[in-house]
């Protein structure tokens, strides 16, 4: 089945089920569904960033959350990002490893797709120490896993603005990644 017509459910501002219908209807309507992030990062290298595929159905070849998916039906958010984590990046992490940071309902139009995402979205940082090399990309979904310094996303050049989603930029992404910096500046894990 593709990608497009697997069914996924449709939920409301309390997230709950009411119903459920292909991704490609979803994000054509924008109907409300759920999604996980997790930001990958490195005390010494930054964030981890992929780069979408050039099929995707939202923001195609544009960089990314480190790892992100729907929740499929019958999973939860934590279920979902770990093993979204494993499939995109090779990542074999516990539920444990994950740290929550928050969860959030985030709107977001395509203009190049005519696709709109609408989501509640739980989000994860995960601490990796490994080499880049080592990461593995799932073909498919992206093209190339980048570390990005934080201080680089927090203050974009012109060029670089235009490599990120829209949504990488907004004020609630990047006060997720001022709360992962805090938690690199605290060394907790």
């Amino acid at each position: 089945m593709s990608e497009l017509k697997r069914k996924l459910n449709i939920i409301d501002k309390n997230d709950q089920v009411i119903g459920q219908d292909t991704r490609e209807n979803i994000h054509q309507n924008g109907l409300l569904h759920r999604e996980i992030h997790i930001w990958v990062f490195n005390r010494k290298k930054g964030v981890l960033l992929q780069k979408r595929a050039r099929d995707k159905d939202t923001y195609p070849g544009l960089l990314d959350a480190s790892t992100g998916g729907h929740v499929e039906i019958g999973d939860d958010y934590l279920k979902t990002a770990v093993k979204e984590l494993k499939e995109e990046t090779g990542i074999k992490a516990n539920p444990s490893d994950l740290v929550f940071i928050t969860k959030m309902r985030q709107k977001s139009y395509d203009q190049v797709t005519n696709m709109t995402n609408n989501v509640i979205r739980v989000v994860y940082a995960f601490e990796y120490n490994g080499e880049l090399n080592d990461l593995k990309i799932e073909k498919g979904k992206a093209t190339s896993l980048e570390f990005w310094p934080l201080e680089k996303i927090f203050n974009p050049s012109k060029k670089d603005k235009k490599k990120f989603i829209p949504a990488l930029l907004s004020d609630q992404v990047l006060d997720i990644l001022r709360k992962i910096e805090k938690l690199v500046e605290a060394n907790i894990r």
